[in-house]
């Protein structure tokens, strides 16, 4: 199910598409890579996702997809990568099936936001990411109809929407807590 049903059905079918859930090894623990989107954006401008976008004809499959997105949007070096494996797809109800796809990240260098896509990068302690008490609910009305999603806050930028919900599915997996 989508994390939201539009008002009418999709007449073509989803469009296939993948984000890196990083975890980048620091000194002091691993964090999760985030990225703001560009406000000059015409979808979703100024929100939190993680790297990623279209499966293009030219890929692979997702982690390559993935891995392309990553570079295209903040520089991410696929030597630095160690690909740990995939989560469900997720559809979405603007009619994306994204798939996630979980690796541990060694940066050899720092992250660069590509000014054309991407605002600003920060990441979030792993730590705080596997804490229940990071997350409260994030409401928004579509359609006259009020939704609920995950949020995280975390250091000035709020996470919601398709992104919290992945970082929450990610959490649940991670600790086998699903449906908790």
């Amino acid at each position: 199910m989508p994390d939201w049903a539009p008002s009418r059905p999709f007449d073509r079918p989803p469009v296939p598409a993948a984000v890196l859930i990083a975890l980048i090894r620091r000194p002091e623990g691993h964090t999760v890579l985030y990225t703001e989107r560009s406000p000059d954006l015409r979808a979703h401008s100024g929100q939190v996702a993680f790297p990623g976008g279209k499966i293009d004809k030219g890929d692979t499959d997702a982690a390559d997809a993935a891995l392309r997105e990553a570079w295209e949007e903040v520089g991410l070096e696929r030597s630095d990568v160690y690909v740990l494996g995939f989560m469900a797809p997720y559809f979405t109800g603007t009619n994306y099936l994204i798939t996630p796809v979980v690796a541990t990240v060694e940066p050899s260098g720092p992250f660069v936001p590509n000014p054309g896509e991407v605002h600003s990068v920060f990441e979030v302690p792993l730590a705080r990411i596997l804490r229940h008490e990071s997350y409260g609910r994030f409401r928004i009305k579509r359609d006259g109809k009020e939704h609920q999603t995950w949020q995280i806050d975390h250091d000035g930028h709020t996470i919601w929407g398709i992104t919290a919900n992945l970082t929450r599915m990610f959490r649940d997996i991670a600790l086998d807590e699903a449906d908790a």
